[in-house]
């Protein structure tokens, strides 16, 4: 999956228009439809806002890296270890299919 291709996967996910995301990032919506069709990429001071807003490392959204981060900060240890098996479960599922 292309940068382009995330973007707008992830901007559909969070359930955002074009101008929606535009907005938050104080963008054009042509400037977002550039980048969600590869015509232009954001600079690196938007890929850290995007990677912000959609809760992912920067690799990720570049296509460095495949693995998402999920922010658990000022959650307690129980939720964390709650996170951890719900995580592993899914993966299991995922690998019987």
């Amino acid at each position: 999956m292309t940068t382009a291709d995330k973007i707008r996967s992830l901007r559909e996910e969070y359930g955002l228009t074009q101008a929606m995301l535009a907005k938050r990032l104080s963008v054009s919506r042509s400037t977002v439809n550039a980048w969600e069709l590869g015509i232009a990429v954001p600079p690196i001071a938007l890929i850290v806002k995007l990677s912000k807003l959609f809760h992912i490392s920067s690799d990720h959204l570049l296509g460095i890296d495949s693995t998402a981060t999920l922010d658990i900060s000022g959650l307690a240890q129980e939720e964390i270890q709650i996170l951890h098996n719900l995580i592993r479960y899914f993966k299991s599922k995922k690998r019987n299919v």
